[in-house]
């Protein structure tokens, strides 16, 4: 573990709780049994353009859903696992299957779920209103909290430390945005 930027610049993968990181922590039940949550845009953002620039990003959650999950999809996230009761072998997984090395991911947590898996990656991460134990385990704490953009923080320190940041015009998709009709 060395300098903060210097390691962020060797992520090759992220790991996101959902409620609470990606979304307040509030959800809606509706009457068939799925959940509404609320996303922050510029996260969603965040998550399609790493995608398209190379990084892999996992999504690990204790939440269920099929608007979660079709959230996810739209974004480009094909690594889910929703419903997961066992946080770490999920992750374990994703790392085998993928070949990453634990110390140049990223898993960003916000609750006493998170720990065990914060504790196996390389940069723990947390948004400003984590549980106390999960913010004493970061080793960067977001000054955003869940739901309210530090997804996009940090996937924006990491991509700005490689140089991939707003580096052309093109949309998520990859539209050059310059030359549409």
């Amino acid at each position: 573990m060395g300098n903060f930027k210097e390691d962020v610049a060797r992520v090759e993968a992220f790991v996101f709780d959902v409620d609470g990181v990606m979304t307040d922590g509030g959800i809606t039940p509706t009457p068939d049994g799925d959940f509404i949550r609320r996303y922050y845009a510029k996260d969603g953002y965040a998550i399609a353009y790493a995608l398209r620039e190379g990084l892999k990003i996992c999504v690990i959650s204790g939440g269920r859903g099929k608007m979660l999950e079709n959230r996810l999809r739209m974004l480009g996230v094909t690594r889910i696992y929703l419903n997961c009761m066992d946080k770490v072998v999920a992750m374990e997984e994703f790392f085998n299957d993928y070949d990453i090395n634990p110390e140049n991911v990223i898993y960003m947590g916000d609750d006493i779920p998170d720990l065990e898996c914060m504790r196996k990656v390389g940069i723990p991460v947390c948004p400003a209103d984590a549980a106390m134990e999960v913010v004493e385990a970061s080793r960067y704490v977001s000054e955003y909290n869940g739901g309210m953009g530090a997804v996009r923080d940090i996937i924006e320190q990491v991509l700005r430390a490689k140089s991939l940041w707003a580096k052309n015009l093109k949309g998520v998709l990859g539209v050059d945005n310059n030359n549409a009709q």
